[in-house]
């Protein structure tokens, strides 16, 4: 049992979590510098380099409350397990692709892998650490890991693309994978939940169909056309299987996504942050490495630090951040992200950064300290009043959130671009195309302000109170319960 696992032990089992958090978060940040090298290789269009980033978030987002619910019936260390095999495999695999289209395939499998670390990792932390105070620093250690790998993520990849190749940035999984794979057989002890979550098959379904149709509608959409007979069905099939979503989750007694949440303004509010100022983070990265390497012709290493104040200042804000949060609530760290993300995305749009080093290294600062801000607060913002027995399903709403909001900036912001690149020459319109692709960064940044606002203050956390409430009270079933849910 965790509660007698001596303190060396407890550091162990933290330090195999932190490992699969560090190789999962590492693994898109070096892969951003190295995608100008790889559609050389692979002659890629831009869709192909956005199929590369959101094949693994894609997967990643439908499949993170599945992973997280079956760790909980079957044991969280088994599942854990499994998904070090399956992504270091997945990393394997990817180094050796022979083309685009395997690449892609081997991201989803690798994407299958990582869905059963993060939150199962972040379960058997919450296990280990049963004292308030230890499990309070031991997450603490947990998100510094996300810091660590903005910060070194552009370097290492940068280092790696000059001096062996782009194939090398998946290799550095394998040794990481395969010790935290040892070590969990040997320390990590087995647990699950007293009463796990019911599968909920259709639901799921219905999450991956949405998902999916919908960023393969917005990545195809510049090259098929917007009106094609293609793009529509996909975006038929996204509407038809969110409406789906809205009809069958009410009616499960135990649904994979409990739309009773969204009546609490705090938990909108995070989700719909998390949503935003992922997506910028993926716009963002997706927009600058393709500048920095095909438009100003630098190397992957030099393009890496370019990108270095912008993760440092990540790593350095997201620790105080946390602090804040702590001391004086969400509401002042959300407006501090807001303002500097918006700042940033608008000194692209409107006064060509990217033209003057100063300028750019300025804005790169600025988004780099407003995403650090924002991170900390979301998870809080989201569980702010749920019931103890619900917070664990709200978190992991805003972790899927966070992979949902980077895959659909990648679609959207590349397709934008794609549109404006396709009037001109790649290398001369690139900077033009990109303009009202930064104006979305910077109205994503704005919508993390003003939601930051309106889901921290008094109205908001009436909500919240009145939904815990309602979570909280036995409800009797309805007459469609016996029949879905039970």
């Amino acid at each position: 049992m965790p509660d007698e696992l001596t303190p060396r032990r407890r550091m162990l089992v933290l330090a195999v979590c932190c490992m699969s958090l560090l190789i999962v978060s590492l693994d898109n940040t070096v892969l951003n510098v190295a995608l100008p090298t790889m559609r050389e290789d692979f002659d890629a269009s831009i869709s192909g380099m956005q199929w590369t980033i959101d094949a693994y978030t894609l997967v990643l987002a439908s499949l993170l409350m599945l992973a997280g619910s079956t760790a909980d019936r079957v044991g969280r260390r088994r599942v854990f397990k499994t998904g070090l095999i399956v992504f270091t495999l997945g990393s394997v695999l990817c180094s050796l692709a022979p083309n685009l289209e395997s690449l892609v395939a081997f991201r989803m499998i690798q994407a299958v892998g990582g869905s059963m670390l993060n939150p199962v990792a972040m379960s058997i932390i919450t296990n280990t650490f049963t004292e308030p105070r230890e499990r309070a620093r031991a997450i603490g250690v947990w998100g510094g890991v996300v810091g660590i790998s903005m910060a070194a993520g552009p370097l290492v990849g940068g280092l790696l693309v000059d001096s062996v190749g782009w194939r090398s940035i998946f290799w550095i999984n394998l040794p990481v994978g395969l010790a935290a794979l040892l070590l969990t057989m040997r320390y990590v002890p087995e647990s699950r939940a007293p009463r796990p979550r019911r599968p909920d098959p259709v639901g799921q379904l219905l999450v991956i169909v949405l998902l999916g149709a919908l960023t393969y509608a917005i990545i195809e959409a510049p090259t098929a056309g917007f009106a094609s007979p293609l793009i529509l069905s996909f975006a038929g099939a996204a509407l038809l299987a969110l409406l789906g979503l809205l009809a069958y989750e009410p009616r499960r007694a135990e649904p994979l996504i409990d739309l009773r949440f969204f009546r609490s303004a705090p938990f909108s509010g995070a989700t719909v942050i998390a949503v935003c100022a992922f997506a910028s983070l993926g716009g963002f990265l997706f927009l600058s490495t393709l500048y920095l390497q095909d438009v100003r012709g630098l190397g992957a290493l030099h393009a890496g630090l370019w990108m270095l104040p912008m993760a440092a200042m990540t790593f350095v804000c997201a620790p105080l951040s946390g602090r804040l949060v702590g001391s004086r609530g969400p509401r002042l760290p959300l407006l501090v992200a807001g303002v500097a993300m918006t700042v940033s995305g608008v000194l692209f749009a409107a006064f060509e950064a990217e033209e003057s080093g100063g300028t750019r290294l300025f804005a790169y600062v600025l988004f780099g300290l407003g995403f650090g801000f924002v991170n900390a607060p979301i998870t809080n913002t989201a569980v702010a009043g749920m019931p103890r027995a619900q917070a664990g399903v709200a978190a992991a709403v805003a972790s899927t959130s966070r992979q949902i909001g980077q895959t659909l900036g990648v679609a959207v912001i590349g397709a934008v671009l794609a549109s404006g690149v396709a009037a001109s020459s790649y290398a001369t319109g690139f900077t033009e195309a990109s303009r009202p692709a930064w104006w979305i960064i910077a109205a994503c940044g704005l919508a993390v302000l003003a939601l930051g606002a309106l889901s921290s203050g008094r109205w908001a956390r009436g909500t919240a109170e009145r939904t815990a409430e309602r979570l909280a009270a036995p409800e009797r079933p309805s007459a469609a319960e016996p029949l879905t849910g039970r």
